[in-house]
Order: structure tokens, then C-alpha cells, then sequence
């Protein structure tokens, strides 16, 4: 099949439909059908299942219980060092850059709003404004749980209705504006770097997009943006390297930090696969600064 006819059909076919379609086969518990789809789909995708608390295919009672499963405690050891930030997810990087003129690049040729991408609000998108982003992509094999680069307090959370477009490197360098139509779950923190975006973007055949504080956001969420809004004094907090949030098959994530706030690592270029909990980024110094200065000021 041509890259064209791909393309093609995903515009045609009922992604929703058959994205909630395949979320039910996947949380449904099928005795030997499941062990045989979970066995057939290590096969296919080389997963490590060395590195994962239950080795044995047979533990798992339906696919979403594999999808989403736990790592042996130390198979992700955490970057440490209180300016150094940590890697959220397994996956590979798509793209990383400065946020230009408010524009998100996503393949070459290709580039999208910040502001659409965070919901439309140009007051929650304001502060990332020359800021920096990177975009990584988790691909079938990839352990799908998504953890914090660093210690932060959530402020607000976004349901954004949208597409099912496939987030595979062919499709992001085909379809315009690809993860500011797609559907996703906008998350908000307040960290040492100053606000940081964590942006779930759902794909076709993601059933289930989850966080830790609130389960599962989508589905079903509806045609309308939703918005939640967090009271700093009851705002779930995670320090860096907690579990924030897991997808029920593959899809991306994007990470927006504000400007003059961190350096990403000089490593990570386009294709870089990552590993959960590696080295990130690190804190300017200005941030760090910053950030002990308000903690001083909150304790006096």
C-alpha cells in the first residue's frame, strides 16, 4: 500500500468508531483468545518482557492489563540531581525546539499553533511563548505509562475533543496540524521551571487516555472542551518520576516549558529513542534560583 492510500484512508475510515470499538475487545477479559493476541503482539513488537514486573503473558487478564503494565522497580533507574529533569516516557523523539512565533514544529514542512494546542486559551498558552518543546512518540512496544520530569503541583486540566488521526512519523509528516486536531488531555503544572505542559495526545485505536488524580478522561468526554481547575492547597502534587498518567495504546506526548526555564539535553535530536527517567534536561540557572527564592519565601 502506498504512503498516499494511508494517508487516504485514515481520513476516510470512522476513527472514533473504530478506536471505542477496539478499546472494548481490549478491556475485555478473553481467556486464551486474549494470551494468544498478547503472546502474538510480543512477538511482533520484540517487547521486553524481562523488564516488566509479571514476565509470564499469562498474568495479564485482557490486552489493557499488558498495555499499560508495571516495570520491575529498578528497570527505570531515576536521573538524579534537583536541577537535572527526568525523561517521561519510553519512545523515540519526534521533534524539539524553541516555540517560534507560537508555532509548534511537527515534521518538516509542517507546524502548528501552541495555543490551539493547549485548547484555544491564549491565557493558559501565553507563558510558553518563546519557550521550548519536544514532542516524543511512543511507539507499539514502548511502556505506556507516562511519569513527571520534575516536582510539580497541577493547576489545571484540558479535555480537548478532536481527530483520531494516527501519531506515527509517516502521518505527522503528511497531516497538517496533526496534534493540534487530534483529541487530547491537556495538563498544567507549576514546577521549578516555571509552568510546563504535559500533553496527552490521543491516536487512532487509543482507547483510553488516564490520569493518576482524576482515571480515565477519555472515553467517553464528549464534543465540548472541558476544564478543570486546581486549588493550589488541594492540587494533586508529584514529585519527579511519579506516574502522572498511561495511554491504552500508543500515541505521543508533548512537553512545553517557558522561556529561558530549561536547557534540553544537547543529545536529543530528532529519532533519539528514550528511555523513562534518563537526563531531560536541566534547570537554567536562573530557574533554580528562582524556584529556592519562592520556597524560602513560602517557609518564612
Amino acid at each position: 500500500m502506498t504512503d498516499h492510500l494511508k494517508i487516504l484512508l485514515q481520513y476516510l475510515m470512522p476513527k472514533h468508531l473504530v478506536s471505542r470499538l477496539v478499546g472494548r475487545l481490549a478491556a475485555k477479559e478473553g481467556g486464551k483468545l486474549t494470551q494468544w493476541l498478547i503472546t502474538r503482539f510480543i512477538s511482533q513488537y520484540q517487547v521486553n518482557m524481562s523488564e516488566a514486573l509479571h514476565e509470564d503473558p499469562a498474568h495479564y487478564a485482557s490486552f489493557n492489563d499488558f498495555f499499560t503494565r508495571e516495570l520491575k522497580a529498578d528497570a527505570r533507574p531515576l536521573v538524579e540531581g534537583k536541577q537535572v529533569l527526568a525523561m517521561p516516557v519510553d519512545g523515540a523523539i519526534s521533534q524539539l525546539a524553541p516555540i517560534q512565533q507560537g508555532r509548534i514544529i511537527q515534521a518538516k514542512g509542517h507546524d502548528y499553533s501552541a495555543r490551539t494546542l493547549l485548547g484555544g486559551d491564549k491565557d493558559l498558552a501565553a507563558p510558553f511563548m518563546g519557550g521550548d518543546f519536544a514532542t516524543i512518540y511512543l511507539a507499539p512496544k514502548d511502556y505506556h505509562r507516562i511519569h513527571m520530569p520534575l516536582d510539580g503541583v497541577l493547576k489545571t486540566m484540558i479535555y480537548v475533543p478532536g481527530e483520531l488521526f494516527s501519531v506515527n512519523p509517516l502521518t505527522a509528516s503528511r497531516v497538517p496540524e496533526l496534534f493540534a486536531r487530534n483529541e487530547r488531555v491537556v495538563c498544567l503544572f507549576d514546577t521549578a521551571a516555571g509552568p510546563m505542559a504535559l500533553v496527552l495526545v490521543g491516536a487512532t485505536i487509543v482507547a483510553s487516555i488516564e490520569t493518576v488524580w482524576a482515571g480515565t478522561v477519555t472515553p467517553p468526554a464528549g464534543k465540548r472542551i472541558q476544564r478543570w481547575d486546581y486549588a493550589p492547597e488541594t492540587a494533586p502534587r508529584l514529585a519527579k518520576g511519579d506516574e502522572m498518567g498511561r495511554f491504552k495504546l500508543g500515541s505521543t506526548v508533548v512537553c512545553l516549558f517557558a522561556p529561558e526555564q530549561v536547557n534540553l539535553a544537547e543529545h536529543l535530536v530528532p529519532g533519539t529513542v528514550t528511555v523513562m527517567g534518563t537526563e531531560f534536561g536541566t534547570l537554567k540557572s536562573a530557574a533554580l534560583t528562582q524556584h529556592e527564592l519562592t520556597n524560602s519565601s513560602a517557609q518564612v
